[in-house]
């Protein structure tokens, strides 16, 4: 009898192994999805110009859609998943996200693909939040849950590089409208699967939805990012920081969030539990995002520029360049996740900030005559290593102790400061970028070799927003160490 039960014990845990391994691919497999198409038809974008007809200004509307819908929503979602139910609307948003992006694969116009975009934010911001929410209620804590939040991480992070890849490989050998469809069917894989391998959460009565916290939250978010993606100073030098759109939406979003936090202390059934802003060190979480967002994900984007612009990389190339960090990112978020157990979050936050940090300042030394081998590979894989340091515990601290019923507003709030980090890094960095190249074109051009003194005005402008990202990870490792005294005792009862 003690030998049946034996193997059945054991037959029971390979089984639920096997469980949570299926349930941890279709959660990881979901974010991927939301991340990646952040930047996925960033390279189609000039084929999307000739087939729609987009004028120059309205092209940058098919990335601004998407993002405006998933940051502008990104709390109602984490509300939604914990008010109905969170594999409910985890179901519920793939499903949209992937209607969405079949009609955008079919649009004839310019209006059809930006509406279709803007839906397939809202279905993201369903699926961010309730995907790292089902990682804390379906895996036990310790190990296992350390262990998914590492696979978690390295998808969030690694989307953006991942995007450029697929992006660049679709537009290449297949269509430009491919970099849509190929949503559709892993969407509808994914929610298929998910009922059968994910828990059930029991959602409340949809009586107690916060409707002034939705509406005042959701616009002023919205506000806050369209403000933000507008402010950078152009390419020619043009600074837009107050040109009257960008005033009035940063105005708008400033008062409509002020609105909301007022909103929000005082609704019984508030959108955002202020309860969960009473915790230091998940707050310092919250802050450490937004700045790796601002920091980072900025750079993703000159970087991307740079090897396109300055040494010449075609779009599949460029993809293909990032390689080297996504590989680092998988390894540092497998290697954070086993430590986090043993050491706690502190030290790897440490470690992360510093490595980000001084990446940062090692990429600010690339030059327009330094190669891929030399100049950059090292940097990346630092920044990738940093990267899948910083994201496992940031992840463990955002959740720990929140109760269920309060997980997708703390998985939401968490994904709002990659966002607007984001959003913030991009305009902050674009105008440090932009001006200094402008202003070396202006003082250094030389008129025999106009080509190449523009090349140099680009590295020298990007280096300077590279510098004052190293700047920005120095003040993720001032926040990890005044904020973050959580024990590991604390992440293992979470």
């Amino acid at each position: 009898m003690a030998t049946t039960l034996s193997a059945t014990s054991q037959a029971d845990t390979r089984s639920s192994r096997g469980h949570l391994g299926v349930a941890l691919i279709v959660i990881a497999t979901a974010q991927l999805m939301v991340v990646l198409d952040a930047t996925v038809v960033n390279v189609a974008l000039p084929h999307i110009q000739a087939a729609l007809g987009f004028s120059g200004s309205g092209l940058e509307w098919v990335i601004n859609a998407y993002a405006l819908a998933l940051g502008g929503l990104l709390l109602l979602g984490g509300r939604a998943g914990d008010l109905l139910g969170r594999r409910r609307m985890f179901v519920i948003g793939l499903l949209l996200f992937s209607a969405a992006s079949l009609a955008g694969g079919f649009a004839t116009s310019p209006t059809w693909l930006l509406a279709a975009r803007a839906v397939q934010g809202a279905g993201g911001a369903i699926v961010a939040p309730a995907a790292l929410a089902l990682i804390a209620t379906t895996f036990p804590e310790g190990r296992p849950r350390s262990r998914a939040m590492g696979v978690y991480a390295a998808m969030s992070g690694a989307g953006a590089a991942v995007g450029l890849i697929a992006g660049g490989l679709l537009v290449t050998y297949a269509s430009w409208r491919w970099v849509l469809f190929v949503n559709v069917p892993i969407g509808i894989i994914v929610a298929l699967v998910a009922p059968a391998v994910l828990p059930a959460t029991p959602g409340r009565s949809a009586g107690r939805f916060d409707l002034p916290g939705a509406i005042t939250g959701t616009a002023g978010m919205a506000a806050l990012v369209y403000g933000l993606s507008n402010a950078a100073t152009s390419p020619d030098g043009t600074s837009h920081w107050g040109d009257s759109k960008v005033v009035a939406a940063l105005a708008a979003g400033a008062v409509l969030l002020a609105a909301f936090a007022a909103i929000e202390m005082r609704s019984r059934h508030a959108l955002l539990p202020v309860r969960l802003l009473r915790n230091r060190d998940r707050i310092g979480a919250y802050l450490i995002m937004l700045t790796v967002g601002t920091a980072v994900f900025g750079v993703f984007f000159f970087v991307t520029l740079f090897v396109q612009e300055v040494w010449g990389y075609s779009a599949l190339r460029t993809g293909v360049a990032f390689l080297p960090l996504t590989a680092a990112m998988f390894v540092a978020s497998g290697a954070a996740s086993a430590l986090v157990p043993r050491i706690g979050a502190r030290p790897l936050l440490l470690a992360g900030a510093t490595a980000s940090a001084g990446s940062l300042y090692w990429l600010s030394r690339v030059t327009e005559h330094s190669t891929y081998l030399g100049g950059l590979l090292g940097q990346t894989l630092v920044i990738g290593a940093g990267l899948g340091l910083l994201m496992v515990p940031l992840q463990l601290i955002a959740l720990a102790r929140v109760p269920q019923s309060d997980a997708g507003s703390a998985a939401s709030l968490l994904n709002v400061g990659r966002q607007v980090g984001g959003a913030i890094g991009l305009a902050v960095l674009g105008t440090v970028a932009w001006t200094v190249v402008a202003d070396n074109v202006r003082s250094h051009a030389v008129a025999a070799a106009p080509a190449a003194a523009y090349r140099h005005a680009l590295a020298v402008g990007f280096d300077r927003a590279f510098l004052v990202a190293a700047a920005i990870g120095v003040l993720i490792l001032l926040i990890a160490i005044a904020a973050i005294r959580m024990r590991r005792a604390d992440l293992e009862g979470s």
